[in-house]
């Protein structure tokens, strides 16, 4: 897989000190990082957790497994997505470049405002009456447009296109957990019910 990332210009680092992938990932500083879950030691969901303690870097989570709930767990970590093995390394490449060209987006404006909610656009920090939350990147693109369209339904296809791309890329359940682990940080700075599921039809900031 490395040889073949390296054909498009990734810069492949392969790590084997599996204790050690923490210390490895500041060190390295990457742009973005490929997980396994089946790892020795500690999984792939204890460093997902780990390395968010750390940075936002986007992580694909890759794998075996093919149940639901260890998508949900792999998303609710802070994964920005999964493929399942067995994969093609084009439709690897082709997330691996979706992923990195959101988290690298430039945007029009530092600040988003809608009513007391601040959106931080260059930090993707979160703000209501002054207590403030840190985003991963899927969390702060989806915001960004149900701020910019607050008080319109947003959705899900208009949703997938802005954060994959393609929505081939993506499913229905994954974007519905980073929908919820959204809602869930709004509430712990103190904003509740900001986001509406219309059935059959999106979402909508009020």
């Amino acid at each position: 897989m490395g040889q073949y990332l390296a054909k498009w210009n990734f810069q492949p680092v392969l790590v084997e000190d599996f204790e050690r992938i923490d210390q490895i990932a500041v060190q390295e500083n990457p742009h973005i990082i490929l997980l396994d879950i089946n790892l020795p030691g500690n999984d792939g969901f204890y460093w997902c957790s780990k390395l968010r303690q750390l940075s936002d870097v986007p992580i694909i989570f890759i794998s075996s497994r093919s149940e639901s709930m260890d998508i949900v767990i792999a998303m609710n970590m802070g994964g920005d997505d999964y493929i399942q093995k067995p994969f093609s390394l084009e439709v690897l490449v082709a997330k691996m470049s979706a992923v990195l060209r959101r988290s690298s987006s430039i945007v029009e404006k530092d600040i988003l405002v809608v009513g007391e909610l601040t959106l931080n656009l260059q930090n993707a920090f979160v703000e209501f009456k002054g207590k403030k939350a840190s985003l991963t990147k899927n969390e702060f693109q989806i915001l960004y447009l149900l701020m910019k369209k607050a008080g319109q339904i947003v959705s899900r296809d208009e949703i997938m296109r802005a954060l994959w791309e393609d929505e081939q890329f993506i499913d229905d359940n994954t974007l519905t957990v980073n929908v919820n682990r959204l809602r869930k940080k709004l509430e712990e700075i103190g904003v509740e019910d900001a986001i509406t599921t219309k059935k059959r039809q999106g979402y909508l900031l009020q």
